[in-house]
């Protein structure tokens, strides 16, 4: 693959003498969706983790659109077009569904002091284009309806949607999403399915970790099967599935 849009090279990551990476590496293509597999403890999270800068490993290198990320703090690699979810949904419960997608786009005007005192006509226009672009991702995710609720009042379902509409207002190139289909009902899966199989022709590429088997095969490109720590196959999802390797270890 060239002119990859995210490389991983040669991963090691250790907590008190465990293993949770060990020489990991991965690529990713522009316009692709990536599953990653494997048992709790695999290390899947872990890689997330390094590659938006919450975790430093202790030795690899991360390059996305040619940029090294490693040793950026998190804000900073988000800045330069990565949004990721959390299994632990991370929205701002106290606060309605509207604001938590509006606080996502990012270099708002309003941000800065001085556009409050002296372009605050600026500031207002873009207010009112940011509040029509999240009502419109909103429908577009069914979640219109409860944009003036609490996020704290959505089922877990709806807060596991509304994290998605969160990534796609920040305007992220690629979208790492941590189980964004594990615990909730058929329909509600079908729907973040639906929004992950659109994301290549709205120009996004995606890592998905799921263990939702059925949702791996439906709306990856290729997929990696992780343990301990490392790369035990990769290929197409019905390569990976009849991989004797992936049976043994973890689908059998």
């Amino acid at each position: 693959m060239t002119d990859a849009l995210l490389e991983v090279s040669g991963l090691e990551k250790s907590f008190n003498g465990v293993t949770a990476l060990a020489d990991f590496s991965c690529l990713l293509a522009e316009g692709e969706t990536l599953g990653i597999i494997g048992p709790n403890g695999a290390g899947k999270t872990t890689l997330f983790n390094v590659i938006t800068g919450f975790l430093l490993p202790d030795k690899g290198i991360v390059l996305f659109k040619g940029q090294a990320l490693l040793g950026r703090p998190a804000y900073k690699v988000a800045l330069t077009g990565i949004a990721r979810t959390f299994q632990d949904l991370r929205l701002i419960q106290g606060i309605s569904v509207l604001d938590n997608v509006l606080l996502m786009f990012p270099d708002q005007p309003g941000e800065r002091l001085r556009n409050t005192l002296f372009r605050w006509w600026a500031c207002t226009r873009r207010e009112k284009e940011i509040t029509e672009e999240s009502l419109k991702l909103l429908a577009d995710a069914g979640l219109v309806e409860k944009a003036h609720d609490l996020a704290e009042n959505l089922s877990y379902g709806q807060q596991k949607l509304l994290s998605l509409v969160c990534c796609l207002a920040s305007g992220a190139k690629l979208l790492l999403l941590d189980e964004p289909v594990a615990g909730i009902a058929p329909e509600m899966a079908e729907k973040i399915l639906g929004m992950i199989r659109s994301l290549p022709g709205e120009g996004k590429s995606a890592i998905l970790i799921e263990h939702n088997m059925g949702a791996i095969w439906d709306v990856c490109d290729r997929v990696i099967f992780m343990d301990a720590g490392r790369k035990i196959s990769e290929g197409l999802p019905g390569e990976v599935r009849n991989d004797p390797k992936v049976i043994e270890a973890y689908l059998d």
